[in-house]
């Protein structure tokens, strides 16, 4: 794609271009990061990039740059041709859209495929080998059903969707439009529903279902519960990293982001706009407010005010966490400074 062309792109897209600075006019293969960038490739950086040394020594032919004085400077020197917008990852999100397109299957159902004759699938739709999809169900337009998914009964899916290869859809499970769901997902398995009764574990069954609302990706290896009665809901916009759990009843809202081994207890509630970093925990029945960010490895057992950042096991606010931690190396010494004192 030639420079020029994908700066018509990016003026079209999100990132609010600014200006370019084009050395040549070549035609870009290739994009990469700015450490291991070749000639005809296209990479980018921020401005709080810790990156911004590779800038005197990347080959890219093109650079994709904040609008930051100090960026722009060090472009011009190295005589490098430059893209300057407000958002440098948004922009470089865009090129990647459209230098690699994403693989388009064939519409039609493979002949391997088991399908229960009560099923209705709408036009347009990619069903691979060896999918199963169970009775009742109903699959709208435009969908990619890739190999080895498993489809049980009565579920309901939109428009719009991929679900890669081997997820497993539980029956009562409704999947809303231009939702993506990675390799070996379950969606609707049963919530761990157990109660104590004189030294054993009753079962308690497990009849609801799981909604997922528009927009939602959800990563490989990930598990939503369905609860015993009522949804587990997951809210429009919301994005769900690899090795998530998400316990029986919860309620998530929009625009969330969960990243890697997040675990969340039955009957939760989080708020719109909730960031969770890695391995970061959510008892059960917890209240999380709109906006909260959760630092990676917080253990979150009481309820959130919306807004907080909060770090730590147990949770605390942010700067208190960070107070905290910068004395417990010197707990020792504190320690022994005390036990001198008590005699």
């Amino acid at each position: 794609m030639l420079i020029s062309k994908i700066i018509e792109l990016i003026k079209k897209g999100g990132s609010n271009y600014v200006s370019s600075n084009i050395i040549k006019d070549i035609n870009i293969k290739n994009a990469s990061s700015i450490e291991l960038a070749k000639e005809k490739d296209i990479t980018f950086l921020e401005e709080n990039n810790i990156l911004k040394d590779s800038l005197l020594s990347t080959n890219a032919s093109v650079i994709i740059i904040s609008d930051n004085p100090e960026l722009v400077k060090l472009t011009r020197d190295k005589l490098i041709s430059t893209i300057v917008v407000k958002n440098a990852r948004i922009a470089f999100a865009e090129v990647l859209e459209n230098l690699y397109k994403n693989n388009i299957y064939e519409t039609g159902i493979h002949k391997t495929s088991n399908i229960h004759e009560s099923c209705l699938i709408g036009n347009n739709c990619f069903i691979g080998a060896n999918v199963n999809i169970g009775q009742n169900t109903k699959i709208g337009n435009n969908n990619q059903i890739l190999p080895g998914v498993v489809i049980l009964g009565n579920v309901q899916i939109g428009n719009n969707n991929i679900i890669h290869s081997n997820c497993v859809i539980h029956e009562n499970t409704t999947i809303k439009n231009n939702c993506v769901i990675n390799a070996n997902t379950v969606i609707g398995s049963e919530g761990f529903g157990f109660i104590p009764e004189s030294g054993k574990w009753i079962k308690m069954p497990q009849k609801g279902g799981v909604i997922v609302n528009d927009s939602v990706e959800i990563g490989t290896n990930s598990c939503i519960d369905r609860p015993s009665v009522g949804h587990t809901i997951i809210g429009e916009g919301t994005k769900i990293d690899n090795l998530v759990q998400i316990g029986h009843g919860v309620k998530i809202g929009r625009n969330c982001a969960f990243a890697a081994q997040v675990g969340i207890a039955g009957g939760a509630i989080i708020g719109d706009g909730v960031i969770l970093a890695g391995q970061v925990g959510v008892n059960n029945r917890v209240k999380v407010g709109d906006n909260v960010i959760a630092s990676s490895k917080c253990g979150i057992h009481c309820d959130v005010e919306s807004g907080e950042i909060i770090s730590g096991f147990p949770a605390m606010k942010n700067k208190s966490w960070l107070r905290s931690s910068a004395i417990f190396k010197k707990l020792p010494e504190f320690v022994k400074k005390l036990r001198e004192l008590e005699k």
